[in-house]
């Protein structure tokens, strides 16, 4: 289960609006410079992600919580997202190079296969992201921010 902690920053009938902090590890990287991740991570979200899952319990803004996913959801996901591109690309090189015996078509082919593809992804990820299995689930509900006490220390307890 991969786990991840979020802040709720709202709480409404049953739904809570979570912020996660984006947390990448490229700055300490020595590969940096060439990796793609790096790329991504700058057209990306700079700092947070904001999502809504349902909860039972009533949360306070504020207050942390841990959620957690099934392995075998993201990596499925992640396969659907890099994989289906791809083959569309593939697939409609394929046909367009069968078809016109040319580069040119060729190339054309596999741009509109490889954008074909991206939207066959975005329409299953969103059919699939409806299912259960794919939803993150709260695991550890921490104390709220108002319920959590400190009392200090006098002096007069210590020991001389």
């Amino acid at each position: 289960m991969m786990r991840e902690w979020a802040t709720v920053v709202a709480w409404d009938n049953g739904i809570a609006t979570l912020h996660t902090e984006a947390k990448t590890t490229c700055n300490s990287c020595s590969a940096r410079k060439g990796c793609g991740s790096q790329m991504l991570n700058k057209l990306g979200p700079k700092d947070a992600h904001v999502m809504q899952i349902s909860s039972d319990k009533p949360l306070q803004p504020g207050q942390r919580i841990e959620l957690g996913i099934k392995e075998s959801s993201l990596l499925s996901s992640a396969l659907m997202v890099y994989i289906t591109p791809l083959v569309g690309l593939f697939i409609g090189a394929g046909l367009m190079q069968y078809c016109f015996n040319a580069d040119l078509a060729s190339a054309g082919g596999a741009l509109l296969g490889g954008v074909g593809g991206f939207f066959v992804a975005k329409y299953l990820s969103k059919m699939m992201g409806d299912k259960h299995s794919f939803q993150p689930i709260i695991l550890t509900v921490a104390l709220g921010p108002d319920q959590l006490r400190v009392d200090p220390v006098h002096s007069s307890h210590t020991a001389s």
